[in-house]
């Protein structure tokens, strides 16, 4: 009896424990998802290339929630699958920002730095707030723990973003944006790196 109870009382834990994943999930891919459109548009408006570039990492952001609300209750074996297919997606979002400055390269226009900071700043409130609604599930498992890498990752671009507004308001030139942008591209192909050779060993073994 009390190791049957003992088991409920587990299984009740783990189910709560999902529901309150989910929860959080939604919320945060409900955030980057609009935070993206606001942030896109933007971007466009400014001609920033870093504005852009942690644009369209919002919106990997929210592919990358919806995918891992898939994975909440699958079994380790899939919960690795999707972190692997999540670092995966990371990875073609660095090489996408490494097209965007290439074609920044060709125009080099300075962006507008009153919209690169006031954006900045909105986002990162928003990728702040994210870390703070996964900051408790961030060792839960493989897959929640390569959802917190994002965010984590974005509040450094954000940081990134609003470094190069202000470089750009005082030089006038379009540099530190396509710098900033560059720097963004690397954190993309390090946190793929990372979230990678962290599912792995989990996908050969689960």
């Amino acid at each position: 009896m009390h190791d049957c109870c003992a088991h409920k009382g587990k299984e009740l834990e783990r189910l709560a424990r999902q529901a309150d994943q989910k929860r959080v999930l939604v919320a945060v891919l409900l955030l980057n998802a609009a935070m993206f459109v606001a942030e896109f548009g933007a971007g466009i408006a400014a001609g920033s290339a870093a504005l852009m570039a942690d644009s369209v990492d919002m919106f990997g952001d929210a592919l990358v929630y919806g995918i891992s609300l898939y994975a909440i209750s699958r079994s380790d074996r899939w919960k690795a699958g999707v972190a692997l297919g999540k670092g995966l997606l990371i990875l073609a979002f660095g090489i996408g920002v490494a097209v965007q400055i290439g074609g920044r390269l060709e125009t080099g226009a300075p962006p507008s730095s009153l919209l690169m900071t006031v954006f900045g700043t909105l986002a990162l409130a928003v990728n702040l707030a994210c870390v703070r609604l996964l900051w408790r599930f961030r060792t839960q498992d493989v897959n929640m723990s390569s959802v917190f890498e994002c965010s984590r990752n974005d509040v450094i671009s954000n940081c990134g973003v609003l470094a190069a507004a202000g470089a750009v308001a005082a030089t006038g030139s379009p540099w530190p944006d396509i710098a900033i942008g560059a720097v963004i591209a690397l954190i993309f192909l390090r946190s793929a790196v990372r979230v990678i050779g962290s599912a792995l060993p989990t996908l050969r073994t689960a």
